[in-house]
């Protein structure tokens, strides 16, 4: 993985992922938020997601499957961008 956002300014601090789907992502344990680039440049964050969420994510090896069946639709969203 590659910073991307490494300071966090204007968001979460996010690292490149091996994906076809998500490009970049972070996550905020003290506010509990995940903030993803998609490889659209688009980019949203995720509210109330669970550390356990964050780490499944984090080692999934389908990044954008586990997003998929997880992640989408199932918390408060954001677009950023």
């Amino acid at each position: 993985m590659r910073a991307v956002n490494p300071d966090g300014v204007g968001g979460i601090a996010r690292e490149t992922v091996d994906s076809s789907v998500i490009h970049a992502m972070g996550y905020d344990a003290d506010l509990a938020l995940l903030e993803i680039e998609f490889v659209s440049g688009d980019v949203y964050r995720y509210h109330f997601v669970p550390r356990r969420i964050w780490n499944e994510l984090h080692h999934a090896p389908s990044k954008g499957a586990y997003f998929a069946n997880v992640i989408r639709e199932k918390f408060p969203t954001s677009r950023l961008s």
